[in-house]
């Protein structure tokens, strides 16, 4: 059973149970709750408003972020935005546990955000690779712009 099909197969179901792995957890696998990640990712900045983090159950810090829009602040967060790193930091949290977490600190900051549904987490992600895509021109143009200065030096 050396075949030709055999051995494309078996590379085709490899990649696919690769990209299994790398995959968002299906809704019937255990997720943490917006608390729990909370707890274990975002309170520590979050707490104490480290680097000017929105400090958790702060209306006045949240008002204006809330009002961006759910899509909007978990999708830039998500990224990265000002001081706060790319997945807050924990390159393993899940976009959904992510999005639960910002969900919760802004309920508990004035918001009345719900935990995001498919329909949202589509929103959030739509948005995110917009901002990936802008900063990605950003980082192109500097570039461009260090080879400019750079041939003009020599």
């Amino acid at each position: 059973m050396n075949s030709p099909l055999f051995a494309s197969l078996s590379i085709v179901l490899g990649g696919l149970l690769t990209l299994a792995a790398h995959a968002e957890p299906a809704p019937s696998a255990t997720l943490k709750s917006g608390k729990q990640v909370y707890n274990d990712v975002c309170f520590a900045c979050h707490k104490t408003g480290v680097a000017h983090a929105p400090r958790f159950g702060n209306k006045a810090d949240w008002a204006p972020l809330i009002e961006e829009g759910q899509a909007i602040l978990t999708a830039h967060a998500w990224v990265g935005v000002r001081a706060m790193p790319a997945k807050g930091g924990k390159p393993e949290l899940s976009l959904s546990e992510f999005a639960s977490a910002v969900a919760y600190m802004a309920r508990q900051s004035g918001g009345n955000w719900k935990d995001p549904d498919a329909k949202m987490m589509k929103k959030i992600r739509h948005e995110a690779e917009e901002r990936l895509e802008k900063s990605i021109k950003e980082m192109q143009a500097m570039k461009k712009e260090l080879h400019r200065l750079n041939e003009s030096a020599d």
